[in-house]
């Protein structure tokens, strides 16, 4: 798909999508829950449908109507770990990295084979993440030198172990999860779990994306699962279970997205006047920290509890520095953000943007290049030199959905047309993005 953006001046009020990072949760502590979980606000990108589609294939059923989902885990593989209910099973991630992430610890405790795998950039991730921990709790993995497919084959054990969280804090939600349903006996945990020991723990070095790491807590606390004890991010302790009575019907409400949110509010700060809605200024997600960068480069903002204002000064915006180590999704708005800004703008944490759905510092540099716009790749430092007059010309999405977000929010004061080529990349995370933004005005065809 070919999106064309002209230069065009916002004004009004949208609602934030719903976060994808809340709704996968969901769908994993649903499934993990046993019983019967109604969501509201739920999710409708290609990463959530990539979710409910996982949990389906691991014998949950679930249901849209009335504008709310229905998810019941009861009869759900994982609960009976011991059983082989066909074989083999094979569960599909989309490009979706938390779902293959998160999922694969969780779909370990079934004692039937499993193939996991997934499509586009999923297929060159690193999974070697599982080849190294996965063994170690008792389950047996094979994959494609460490990349998709795996093939794995449980139950997993809960035991004291210790990971790396240097690569993402995705890894650690899924073996939270996993350990959560394995060791409540209530949510199906095994015999030989809840013996084990009076407790177990999950220690990390150097944990990235901590904020992350609070939402999955928080969503395990609002569903009713066993919640670890968080010793300052460097390990995790369950203590000893215990049998305690469950609701047999939770209702859990999905966050605004501010990572999809960020696009809408820098689109605001540089093309217009705007309201957002929908957002929870007390999330625990890691986006949330836009709001400094948005200060910090001087554009007129305005926050209550329950919307936004955001809007371009009359003396313009200024650069800003900003560590996006633990919000790495945050560095295309950024980028859109400081090409407007006067100076240079400096934002840290290049070293976690290799393995997203492009190489998003390259990709970053390159395309933004095309518009007029230098960065500047400096160890684990992207300089961006603003230039306010960006060129309207043709780029490319590289099929990274935040990609083709930042590059439609730069082209709404460029100079001239802009058109992005694979723009329905957006799909993956925010499929109602250029509706949102042609709603506030934007002058865009697609």
């Amino acid at each position: 798909m070919i999106a064309t953006i002209h230069p065009s001046v916002l004004a009004g009020g949208i609602h934030a999508p719903a976060s994808k990072s809340s709704m996968q949760r969901a769908c994993a502590a649903a499934l993990v829950r046993k019983g019967i979980s109604i969501i509201h606000n739920f999710g409708i990108s290609n990463d959530d449908k990539a979710a409910l589609s996982i949990i389906k294939e691991i014998g949950c059923e679930w249901s849209i109507e009335n504008n709310q989902l229905t998810i019941d885990s009861t009869n759900a593989f994982i609960h009976t770990p011991y059983a082989i209910h066909h074989s083999p099973l094979s569960i599909h991630c989309g490009e979706s990295g938390l779902s293959i992430r998160m999922f694969s610890p969780i779909v370990a405790l079934c004692a039937n084979e499993i193939t996991i795998n997934g499509q586009g950039s999923l297929l060159t991730r690193p999974m070697d993440f599982f080849d190294e921990v996965l063994p170690k709790l008792d389950v047996r993995i094979e994959s494609n030198q460490g990349k998709l497919p795996l093939n794995i084959k449980g139950p997993l054990q809960p035991k004291n172990i210790e990971i790396d969280g240097s690569v993402s804090s995705q890894f650690l939600t899924g073996l939270l999860m996993a350990y959560a349903a394995s060791l409540n006996p209530s949510q199906g945990g095994t015999l030989e779990s809840q013996l084990q020991r009076e407790f177990v723990s999950i220690k990390v070095n150097n944990l990235k994306s901590k904020p992350y790491v609070d939402l999955t807590l928080k969503v395990m606390g609002d569903f009713g699962l066993a919640i670890p004890t968080n010793r300052n991010y460097e390990e995790f302790v369950f203590n000893k279970p215990k049998t305690r009575n469950q609701k047999s019907q939770i209702e859990y409400t999905v966050e605004g997205d501010w990572s999809g949110a960020a696009f809408l509010l820098v689109a605001g700060a540089i093309a217009g006047n705007i309201v957002v809605k929908g957002l929870d200024i007390n999330s625990t997600q890691a986006d949330k920290k836009i709001l400094e960068a948005l200060k910090d480069c001087g554009c007129i903002l305005s926050i209550s509890d329950t919307e936004i204002n955001v809007s371009y000064p009359s003396l313009g915006v200024k650069g800003f520095q900003f560590n996006a180590t633990d919000c790495p999704d945050l560095f295309p708005p950024l980028v859109a953000l400081a090409a407007y800004c006067d100076g240079t703008s400096v934002i840290e944490g290049v070293s976690r943007l290799a393995h997203k759905e492009s190489n998003r510092g390259l990709t970053l540099q390159e395309e933004f290049a095309k518009m007029g716009v230098e960065i500047v790749l400096q160890d684990n430092l992207m300089l961006i030199k603003g230039c306010k007059n960006l060129k309207g010309t043709k780029v490319h999405s590289r099929y990274d959905h935040r990609i083709a977000m930042a590059c439609a929010v730069a082209a709404l004061k460029a100079d001239g047309e802009t058109i992005i080529e694979e723009a329905d990349a957006i799909n993956k995370s925010y499929p109602d993005f250029y509706e949102h933004i042609k709603a506030l005005g934007a002058n865009i065809n697609y």
